[in-house]
């Protein structure tokens, strides 16, 4: 015999939460999305990430590869998209629990990558980097990280493999993967082309436009240097 507070029950049920709320409800909750890591953790993190994340660059033919944003938003606002945020008081938050996460943070490049972004430039635009701009300590840590990553992945720190967003919209490193048609040869969009995304191209009011990529790789290379040949105390 059917029982009919069930079936309403059901119904209920349906038409108030839909089947599509409960397939996409995330792994972890809220609280636990973020969480604030260390320079030595993430070292730890990236080892342990090395054998998913070559094995998922190789299938693209292309190495592992670091990729450099920013939010485009206030301070202390924090985005799973990346694998890495670091905001203005210099905290590096983990996204999930893996850097071998897909996470959808460079258009065609996210497989056998690790985005990396500090929270800031809200308002920013090529003219005015804006009332929340890169802080020094900010821009340290994104430097002290991509030495770290790089050193526990055995990856250069150079333009092949570690770049900005906007550098990665211009294909510096000439992998082409096949970008929408926007009007540009190759569908570019960073700093040198459409400026669709030009994230880190000045790291202050002054700087040459497209330098911040260089200056984060250079700093990010003598934090690789004393990562390789620590000095005795």
């Amino acid at each position: 015999m059917l029982n009919y507070k069930k079936i309403l029950f059901f119904i209920f049920c349906l038409c108030f939460f839909p089947i599509s709320s409960f397939a996409n409800t995330p792994e972890y909750s809220d609280s636990e999305k973020f969480s604030i890591i260390s320079l030595s953790e993430l070292e730890t993190l990236a080892y342990n990430a090395k054998p998913a994340l070559l094995k998922a660059a190789q299938a693209k033919n292309r190495p592992i590869k670091i990729y450099l944003h920013w939010t485009g938003m206030p301070y202390s606002e924090l985005f799973d998209a990346y694998h890495i945020n670091i905001d203005y008081d210099g905290a590096i938050y983990l996204s999930g629990k893996s850097l071998s996460e897909l996470r959808p943070h460079t258009y065609m490049r996210n497989s056998g990558s690790i985005g990396i972004t500090i929270n800031a430039a809200y308002q920013a635009t090529p003219e005015d980097i804006g009332p929340e701009p890169p802080t020094k300590v900010q821009i340290e840590n994104l430097a002290k990280s991509i030495a770290v990553l790089a050193y526990a992945l055995d990856i250069p720190i150079d333009i092949e493999h570690v770049m900005t967003h906007g550098e990665a919209g211009d294909n510096v490193d000439r992998i082409f993967p096949p970008y929408e048609n926007n009007g540009v040869p190759y569908g570019m969009y960073g700093d040198l082309h459409s400026k669709e995304r030009w994230d880190l191209a000045i790291l202050q009011n002054d700087d040459e436009f497209g330098s911040g990529g260089s200056t984060i790789r250079a700093k990010a290379n003598q934090y690789l240097v004393q990562l390789k040949y620590p000095k005795k105390k």
